[in-house]
Formats: structure tokens, sequence, C-alpha cells
């Protein structure tokens, strides 16, 4: 499913189908588009009457997002001074992210530190040290799925927020066709770096269950997938690698599989419009309260 990259690595045709999937879904706009209407009024609250700013980035990949609510933040406070740490575990990513902020003029007096290494990795060595620094505003985007106890990994970065902070979660939303697919074939699918599957309702669950309060807003949004079903197709076949987590779709899964898989996608997971079938790639936006 989508994610900003896999955490146990970011390469070879997944990363093709990733970059597919991002050209054509418009996932990035539409995220982008919800930190433009509601982050704003949220980063005056979050930062109002603070003598600084401390933001954590988790699974924040190239970093497109991270950059544009960063600018916000200095844009809001331009005379408070603003940290920002990022844990990302590809180099590659990282890299990218970096010449991002080289190019950004508002950001790039922000000190960064960056943490090449996965969510799991950053929490051993944070309670290792014992020095637990605390955030104003920490993100995940698009990043549990890959994580081994996504329970734990909420409870910790929650605890890292100070009085007064947000931590804001991006991810598929229940119901929404990945949330089809990968619970109607979570067996055949979840047998690589996704060993379950879950979605945003899967989240709200643990987050009630450990009393935290929160809202959410929708982030709409779909992709056109009418080449998954044109026989012979190279960008169908990638997106179907990518939306499966397989290396070769037609030749990884047995025929009965591929039919049913074919046939949720197209009944199930989509709505057609126009003679072109579409996706329902919907987001969820929770925004925890400290």
């Amino acid at each position: 499913m989508a994610a900003e990259a896999k955490q146990s690595g970011y390469e070879g045709r997944y990363v093709q189908g990733f970059q597919f999937y991002l050209k054509h879904s418009g996932e990035h706009k539409a995220i982008l588009r919800f930190i433009d209407s509601v982050l704003p009024g949220e980063f005056e609250r979050i930062g109002a009457g603070k003598s600084n700013l401390d933001v954590l980035g988790v699974g924040s990949g190239a970093g497109e997002m991270d950059t544009q609510m960063l600018s916000i933040f200095k844009s809001t406070f331009p005379a408070v001074p603003l940290t920002a740490d990022i844990v990302e575990p590809s180099t590659e990513l990282t890299e990218e992210f970096k010449a991002s902020v080289a190019k950004t003029p508002n950001l790039q007096k922000i000190p960064f530190v960056w943490h090449t290494m996965t969510s799991g990795k950053y929490e051993k060595q944070v309670r290792g040290k014992g020095d637990m620094k605390r955030f104003d505003f920490i993100h995940m985007i698009q990043m549990l799925y890959y994580v081994d106890d996504y329970a734990g990994a909420l409870k910790f970065f929650h605890s890292l927020l100070k009085n007064n902070s947000k931590l804001l979660i991006v991810h598929e939303a229940a119901n929404s066709g990945w949330d089809i697919l990968w619970k109607t074939f979570r067996k055949e699918l979840c047998t690589k770096s996704i060993s379950d599957y879950l979605s945003a309702g899967d989240i709200e669950v643990h987050l009630k269950s450990l009393g935290l309060k929160y809202e959410k807003h929708a982030i709409p949004n779909t992709i056109d997938i009418t080449d998954c079903f044109t026989q012979g197709s190279e960008l169908g076949e990638l997106l179907l690698d990518f939306m499966t987590e397989q290396d070769h779709f037609h030749s990884s899964l047995t025929p009965e599989l591929r039919a049913g898989i074919l046939d949720l996608l197209r009944n199930k997971c989509s709505t057609e419009k126009d003679g072109r079938i579409l996706f329902d790639c919907t987001l969820s936006s929770i925004l925890v309260y400290a």
C-alpha cells in the first residue's frame, strides 16, 4: 500500500510502482490540500506563547510533506526558533529531503537532526539514552503499515509530545479500497514486509483504548486503475505489483487468486466513471491531542 518508504528497504520494482502510484493517484496533492487548509490554524494554537518549537517527522521519505508543514510553522512564527528531527530509514530518500531543504530558503536556517533508521530503532535509541526530547508537533504519514508493534509505536511517540501539542497520523481510511483489498486477502498478501494490515479505523480503536482524544478529517482520493484490466499493460502490471506487494503479479499468484483480486478491485474497491475504473484510495487524517 501507499507509504513513504518500506521500513525494510526502498528498492527495485517496489520503488517503480510506488512512484507510479504517487504520480497517478495525486496522493501527495490530496494530503497537501489538507495540510494547507487545516494545519495553519492548528499550528497557531500549538505555537501560541511558546519560546521555541520542535517538530518530529516519522517516516518522512523525501520530505514533500515535511517541507510544507515546516514552511507553514516558520511563516506563522518567524521569530520563534524551530528545530526538526527526521526519522527515515532510506538513505536515498533522506538525501532527496536534504536537497529539497537546500532549495527552500526559509528552511535553510532550521537545525535538522537526521535519524537514518526505522522508527523502532529510533525508539530503542531514545529509550537507551534516557533523555527524551519532546516535541510540539509529530507526524506519521503513511508509515504505520511497516511497524511491527504499531500500538507500542503510537504510545511511544504520543509520550514525546509536549503540553498543548498534536500528533498527526495520516493513514488509509476504513472501508477504503485498500482496506477492503488487504483485509479480504490478508492471508495471501500479508507475507512480506507487511505482517498484518490495519486501517485508520483500527488505529482509532487503539487510540480509544488508550483514552486519547483525537479528531478526524477525511482526505478523499481515487486513482485510475483501468490499465490493471488491460492484458499486457506494463503500467497495469506495475500498479498491481505495488497494490499487492508482489514482484510480478501475474506470475507470482495463482490464476484463481489473481481472478479473485481483480474481481474485488473492480466491483468492491472502485467506481466506474466514463468508462474508467477509479480505485478508492481515500485517506484519514487523525489529529491526536497530547
